[in-house]
């Protein structure tokens, strides 16, 4: 019962009246002191300036992990790992409305919700063309939408990271401005091993996930530098409070 509430919450979240650039701006100065100590002495701990150019979060399905890199104007720079709580589903793009699958690609980050009741979330631009196109060819009308990184410890379809760490980069994306921020949705990290594709996959994962190691390619593991501040795989306990 409770995951059914959770799915229909990340669904419909969304179709609520979101908040105004009002909203988004006072939510963005009230965390300000607080998450400008915290970047700025993760990015000082990387050597790299703050705030950045622009940033790319790497989401990782298999290892629940979010990568934010940041480039310096010369190449990308590892900045920071942080946890993913959940993320519901396995390895494979996401196929049709409800079918609770992390989407599988390169997506954009659209909106902003303070009034999030996940605390705080970016919406993606999922389905983006590719996935549309992929949709269209195969007669699915139904591809979902609504995919969200956000707070909490509880997600179904969706990426929760916490509210502590939701904080950040909420702020990071409202500092920046999104059209700063990309976010690459991996199966898995196809820098440490080969793509392999699942049997029963449409024939067009094979091109989706070359594309994807193509993009892999700017973020090298030898840049990787830091660690997660809490190992990533953190006790729940730690994962909603604010600081």
């Amino acid at each position: 019962m409770r995951a059914l509430a959770l799915l229909l919450l990340c669904w419909l979240t969304p179709l609520m009246v979101f908040a105004d650039p009002h909203e988004i701006d006072a939510t963005l100065q009230q965390l300000a002191p607080a998450m400008e100590a915290r970047l700025s002495e993760r990015f000082a701990a990387a050597g790299v300036d703050y705030p950045p150019q622009r940033i790319q979060l790497i989401a990782l399905k298999e290892g629940q992990r979010l990568e934010l890199w940041a480039f310096d104007g010369e190449r990308w720079r590892f900045i920071h790992d942080y946890p993913v709580f959940a993320a519901s589903g396995e390895a494979g793009p996401k196929l049709r409305e409800g079918d609770r699958q992390v989407p599988e690609g390169f997506y954009r980050i659209v909106e902003l919700n303070p009034n999030s009741h996940y605390h705080l979330s970016m919406k993606l631009n999922y389905p983006n063309s590719f996935d549309w196109a992929q949709a269209a060819r195969e007669g699915r009308q139904q591809p979902g939408s609504n995919i969200f990184i956000h707070g909490s410890a509880w997600s179904a379809g969706c990426l929760a990271v916490g509210n502590r760490y939701v904080e950040e980069l909420f702020y990071l994306v409202g500092k920046l401005g999104m059209d700063k921020a990309g976010v690459l949705i991996v199966p898995y990290d196809f820098r440490r091993r080969g793509i392999k594709v699942s049997a029963d996959s449409p024939a067009w994962v094979s091109r989706l996930y070359a594309y994807l190691n193509l993009r892999l390619a700017a973020f090298p593991l030898a840049e990787k530098t830091a660690v997660c501040a809490y190992g990533c795989r953190a006790a729940r306990a730690a994962v909603t409070g604010a600081n």
